[in-house]
């Protein structure tokens, strides 16, 4: 059916289909697999065992007590740093959790709160498969070593306690300014218990972007459970790392040295709580805070697959490597998205170009193209065999003006991905109005650049439209994306219009140099 449209159909059907792809993305594209008991073969021996039911069913079972009712005078600890503070409660868990800096600031002004004690699940919170010792020891409370840590440049530790019926419970923890912390957690008497990353800091909530769990399996493969989509628990054996996550925080636990058996099973909400089965002096390595490449990196370079970008993370991570190294050298990100997008349009420039080549070729035949389908309008088999070699004849390619825009869409919806789930560009400014390349263009001068580039480029390109409905629709197409970049990060429509210009001065040159060669021709025929 395609193999019989027009060029014009073909350009106009990739384009509509790039529009409803680009609407419809984040829901049918971004990760919303059911997770209905998955269970890795290579699971340990306890988990394999007849034991394994129970294990699951303590893991997976809400606290014998309520979460909500956790008071500042239920916490032990304190650990307060230039760049966070963090709350132990009573129970050894970290049970409030603060971003320090004018850059972690909510709509009201106020400093972020990653981690709430009302949350039904709290980072290093221990549970046991014994439900008898596990209701022991949601009473029994820690004590600390210390009651407050000012953080400098030296790590500091942190020692809980926790005395249970014929076992003593330990956990050293170590605090770094890099948001990072080491835990070490270690039993008198060997019991199976689990430790979890918390539930994923609930800061910023929409329909546009990732949040649930993400682990990183021992294949290297990444897992991604949205909230909501897990219906039985799941277990991953060696695992590296599991975290719960949104669009632009996290809270993990980690060990690459020796793996991790990850136990993901829902609560009431039925959204993914992240378990850690607990083993004799286990390591981890944690961390709460923002999914900056910096941040994350302080801690281990191998964690930056919790920046989630989705189906197109082979085409995004490079492309953020790259914009963060240009960014390294310009030192502002609104100038390093326009450089990156001028350099990918120049690779991509010869294939643009024999494109435009393609559509002003296919313009020239277009009145020997009517003549043929007035010839043969009764024969649609000779009509398409005439055509063709009258394409062929003139070195003119029918899918030569398709090609580009479908290269580019995949690369547009990886760059989308990439600068909706960039951090480093919240705050971040380009110049003048744009404060924030994270957030709308307050005054929407960019999406109404991008929409009347969009506009300036095709009135610029060459077009063959036989049918006055396909023009019609073309013609809506500047109006419809400018719409839609309304409320779109500022960083993501500067990218698109940038990609505008690019395209309209590439085009500029295309049309003189075909005038330029008609004017040679008829300079010959005069000759």
């Amino acid at each position: 059916m395609i193999d019989k449209m027009s060029a014009q159909s073909r350009v106009i059907l990739a384009t509509v289909l790039a529009v409803l792809f680009f609407v419809f993305y984040s829901y049918y594209f971004s990760p919303q697999q059911q997770i209905d008991g998955v269970n890795t073969t290579a699971n340990t021996e306890k988990l394999q065992s007849n034991e394994a039911p129970q294990v699951v069913n303590a893991a997976a079972s809400e606290a014998p007590i309520s979460t909500q009712s956790v008071n500042m005078d239920e916490i032990i600890a304190k650990v307060e740093a230039e760049d966070f503070e963090i709350y132990i409660d009573k129970l050894g868990r970290i049970a409030k959790y603060f971003l320090n800096g004018n850059d972690f600031k909510d709509e009201n002004g106020e400093r972020i709160q990653l981690i709430d004690a009302s949350f039904s699940l709290l980072p290093l919170e221990v549970r046991f498969s014994d439900k008898a010792l596990n209701e022991e020891a949601f009473k029994n409370p820690y004590t600390a070593d210390k009651k407050e840590i000012i953080l400098g440049n030296e790590p500091e530790i942190l020692i809980l306690t926790q005395e249970l019926n014929g076992v003593t419970l330990t956990k050293k923890i170590t605090f770094t300014q890099n948001k990072g912390y080491n835990a070490e957690i270690s039993l008198t008497n060997p019991k199976l218990y689990f430790i979890s990353t918390g539930f994923r800091p609930n800061v910023l909530a929409d329909g546009y972007t990732f949040h649930g769990a993400i682990i990183k399996k021992s294949d290297d493969s990444i897992e991604t459970i949205e909230d909501g989509d897990i219906k039985k628990t799941a277990t991953f054996s060696n695992a590296s790392f599991a975290a719960a996550s949104d669009r632009y925080y996290t809270t993990l636990l980690a060990n690459f040295d020796e793996k991790l058996n990850v136990i993901v099973s829902p609560a009431k909400d039925e959204n993914p709580n992240i378990f850690i089965e607990g083993r004799e002096n286990l390591k981890l390595t944690g961390y709460i805070g923002p999914k900056s490449k910096a941040n994350i990196h302080s801690v281990d370079t191998r964690l930056d697959d919790v920046i989630e970008y989705g189906f197109f993370t082979w085409i995004s991570k490079p492309l953020f490597s790259f914009l963060y190294f240009i960014h390294s050298k310009v030192g502002n990100w609104g100038w390093s998205i326009v450089i990156i997008t001028i350099i990918i349009r120049l690779i991509l420039y010869p294939l643009t170009y024999r494109g435009m080549v393609s559509m002003n070729k296919l313009k020239e035949l277009a009145p020997k193209v009517k003549e043929l389908q007035e010839k043969y309008k009764n024969d649609k088999q000779k009509l398409n065999i005439h055509v063709m070699d009258l394409y062929k004849k003139h070195g003119a390619n029918p899918m030569g003006g398709c090609l580009p825009i479908l290269i580019q869409i995949p690369i547009f919806f990886a760059i989308y991905k990439m600068l909706f789930n960039t951090i480093e560009l919240k705050n971040a400014e380009w110049i003048l109005w744009v404060q924030d390349l994270a957030e709308k263009d307050p005054y929407f001068i960019l999406p109404i650049a991008m929409g009347l580039t969009m506009f300036l480029q095709q009135k610029m390109t060459p077009t063959t439209f036989t049918d006055p409905m396909q023009e019609k629709i073309m013609k809506f197409l500047p109006l419809i994306f400018t719409f839609f970049f309304l409320w779109f990060p500022a960083g993501l429509t500067l990218y698109w219009f940038i990609n505008n210009l690019f395209s309209i001065f590439q085009q500029m040159y295309v049309n003189r140099h075909f005038k330029r060669l008609k004017e040679q021709e008829k300079e010959k025929a005069k000759q």
